[in-house]
């Protein structure tokens, strides 16, 4: 039986150290959690976003892991001063030779949480991608989308695109569009739609609505419903607008049209 105390054979550690190292891992583990928990909630009683804080307590927790971890090798006998020599030469090869791109989406990072272009929660659009902001790492940004998959975008391209922000403002304007015959009485049907518009609760009177001719297209003249609600309103109110106008011009015998193509079959000669 091998002694607590004796190096164990191909392994050069005693049990007692692995122990040891196991204990560190575990009890550092928890005490990371800990301590990253009572950061998030003192940053939080500051005026920093949310989304900042985020950044920083997974910032935080990446350092504490990597002290766990040196320190856990330092128990079962391994030295840590060349070890940290050693993984610092390692980290400076690589970084000079293949992690621009880490460097890159890591100042990303540093540049969304402190200008703030998106925040936790807010609907946007970034690189294509629509859903709304769940969280930013170190090195990338993930969103969530309506059906609950989450896209993971790294920060380089969150940075370096085009981002468009839905809920960044209070407001927004609803256009719904809608065609309607060659004929028509225009004044009528304007009319019926600013209506269907200012009878609706959650339409704000400020911006005014609107209704506006928008096209004169090969088969109808296009018209466009304009009305201002509150942003956590939009998608109610743009389908109660489109469900109601179909339903409106329907009932007063307004014509819809819609594309349509004739087919002449003839027959051939015989």
């Amino acid at each position: 039986m091998v002694a607590f105390d004796e190096p164990l054979p191909y392994i050069g550690a005693t049990p007692f150290q692995l122990v040891s190292a196991l204990i560190i891992l575990i009890v550092g583990y928890i005490v990371a959690k800990i301590l990253v928990a009572l950061f998030k909630k003192s940053m939080r009683k500051t005026k920093l976003p949310p989304l900042v804080v985020e950044f920083l307590g997974r910032f935080l927790a990446v350092l504490l892991y990597v002290v766990i971890i040196i320190v856990a090798l330092g128990a079962v006998g391994i030295s840590v001063s060349p070890l940290i020599l050693g993984l610092s030469a390692v980290i400076g090869l690589i970084l000079g030779f293949g992690l621009q791109d880490t460097l890159t989406n890591l100042a990303a990072g540093v540049w969304i949480t402190a200008l703030r272009p998106i925040d936790l929660g807010e609907v946007v659009e970034v690189s294509g991608q629509t859903g709304s902001v769940s969280g930013i790492g170190l090195m990338s940004t993930e969103l969530k989308t309506p059906d609950n998959k989450v896209i993971t975008i790294p920060n380089k391209l969150v940075w370096g695109s085009i981002i468009v922000n839905y809920t960044r403002m209070p407001t927004r304007r609803v256009n719904v569009d809608i065609g309607v015959a060659y004929g028509t009485d225009l004044d009528r049907a304007i009319k019926l739609a600013m209506d269907l518009i200012q009878s609706h609760p959650k339409v704000l009177s400020d911006p005014e609505p609107a209704v506006a001719i928008t096209a004169l297209a090969d088969s109808s003249i296009n018209l466009q419903l304009r009305a201002w609600t509150k942003t956590e309103d939009y998608w109610a109110v743009k389908g109660d607008l489109t469900k109601g106008i179909y339903e409106l011009y329907t009932k007063e015998g307004i014509e819809i049209p819609f594309p349509q193509l004739d087919v002449h079959v003839r027959e051939m000669p015989k």
